[in-house]
């Protein structure tokens, strides 16, 4: 008879691959629930520390004469200091990465070696587009839970200004495939599907506006009352002209824009459109950072336990809707962990577009002051690697100040899907 312990399924799983049933207990599987996720087990994945660098705006901003690998190091660096955890520990770094050649796959091993992570641990990189950053977090946690590994941290890092519209065309298009509406229909500039989602589900412009505004508004008090300080690594490096520059703030939030100074724009896309420059996210360049672990483990090391990570979740969409992604990748991690959307006390969810994050809201009903509390994309900017890690950061720094419970990130995905994953602050 098999007497349960965390130890002896560790041995099973590492030593003969079987079964990983009893190891899983913690997966939404078998804990869920508002009480049951609540509660403190050995085997739960928890989140040690997480940090971004600021984020700038692409070709213009504090970060744009910075290489995206040295962003990424300051920002592993810092996490590793803020944590105080034995590198030596550290099994596997995963980096959401985006637009760079090669997945940015050296970048991101270059980065660990020099923040002083041992060639011990191995890394790799995730495109799962917007969702990249989460995705990464996502992968080191079913690693965790499964027993591959003890220790390692989910990234994101994205230099839109080396990257952004360089290669994003495929050299070569079948037209076979390009005769499948819904593979064509992954082709569509981003814009285009935010006017689609407005038009199909009668997102005005107004309230578009009046969404975006709310998002500058929430982001620029924030940064006044220095509520992302805590959440951020400053960057020092060297820039074009041998000048060193220390970067430690949002350069991206603007203050005093109303919905009426954003009525003033031109549509973007289409001329009678509704999506311009000031209701979607902005173009970014910036790296975050999350430190996971086995919760007997973090405390066996002393690591900090900040939130409890509960799991993710993906869907799909139709493309040439991506935005709505949020609206049905939400609703299934709530049907997995048993809880209610008014269970909930923070949502991050990514504004890609104010169209598709306004529709998200409004399809789930949610309370507007639960979601995006210190501001969004179209504030912040998204960094589209970044962005997934980025949201946890904030989130649970906003969680530590007002003492929420629960958190969901959420985000829509290029090409049509979502991606949210549940958190549980412990802060």
């Amino acid at each position: 008879m098999h007497v349960y312990s965390a130890e002896s399924d560790r041995q099973l799983v590492r030593g003969t691959g079987m079964t990983t049933d009893l190891l899983s207990i913690m997966s939404f599987a078998t804990q869920s629930g508002k009480a049951q996720l609540l509660e403190k087990h050995d085997n739960d994945v928890v989140i040690c520390g997480a940090y971004r660098s600021p984020v700038t705006r692409a070709k213009k901003g504090g970060l744009a004469q910075a290489a995206p690998e040295e962003v990424l190091g300051l920002v592993l660096k810092g996490l590793l200091a803020k944590t105080g955890v034995d590198v030596s520990k550290i099994e596997d770094v995963a980096v959401g990465n985006v637009l760079p050649p090669g997945g940015g796959a050296t970048g991101a091993r270059q980065a660990a070696l020099w923040a002083g992570i041992p060639n011990t641990a191995s890394v790799n990189t995730v495109n799962r587009q917007c969702s990249s950053g989460l995705a990464s977090v996502n992968q080191i946690a079913n690693e965790i839970i499964t027993g591959q590994i003890d220790v390692g941290i989910g990234a994101g890092v994205e230099s839109m200004t080396l990257n952004y519209g360089a290669g994003v065309m495929p050299l070569k298009m079948s037209d076979e495939i390009m005769n499948n509406s819904e593979a064509a229909d992954c082709m569509l500039p981003m814009g285009i599907t935010s006017e689609n989602v407005a038009k199909k589900y009668n997102v005005t412009r107004q309230k578009q506006d009046a969404f975006a505004a709310e998002s500058f508004k929430r982001a620029a008090e924030a940064q006044a009352a220095g509520k992302f300080k805590d959440e951020i690594i400053p960057i020092k490096y060297v820039d074009d002209d041998g000048n060193e520059r220390t970067v430690s703030e949002d350069d991206g939030i603007r203050k005093g824009v109303t919905a009426e100074s954003l009525g003033k724009l031109k549509p973007a896309f289409s001329a009678d459109g509704c999506t311009h420059a000031g209701n979607a996210s902005q173009v970014s360049d910036g790296a975050a950072a999350v430190l996971l672990a086995r919760r007997s483990v973090a405390k066996k090391l002393g690591l900090p336990v900040v939130a409890k990570f509960c799991g993710g979740v993906t869907v799909g969409v139709p493309p040439n809707i991506m935005g709505v992604g949020p609206a049905y990748a939400i609703p299934r991690l709530l049907e997995k962990a048993k809880i209610s959307k008014d269970d909930v006390d923070i949502y991050e969810i990514n504004e890609a577009f104010a169209s598709q994050a306004l529709f998200s809201v409004e399809h789930l009903g949610l309370d507007l002051a639960k979601v995006n509390p210190v501001g969004g994309a179209i504030a912040l900017g998204h960094p589209l690697g970044a962005t997934g890690s980025r949201q946890i950061a904030t989130a649970l720094s906003e969680a530590k100040r007002s003492g929420a419970k629960f958190v969901v990130t959420s985000m829509c995905i290029g090409t049509g899907m979502g991606m949210a994953a549940l958190i549980v602050n412990e802060q």
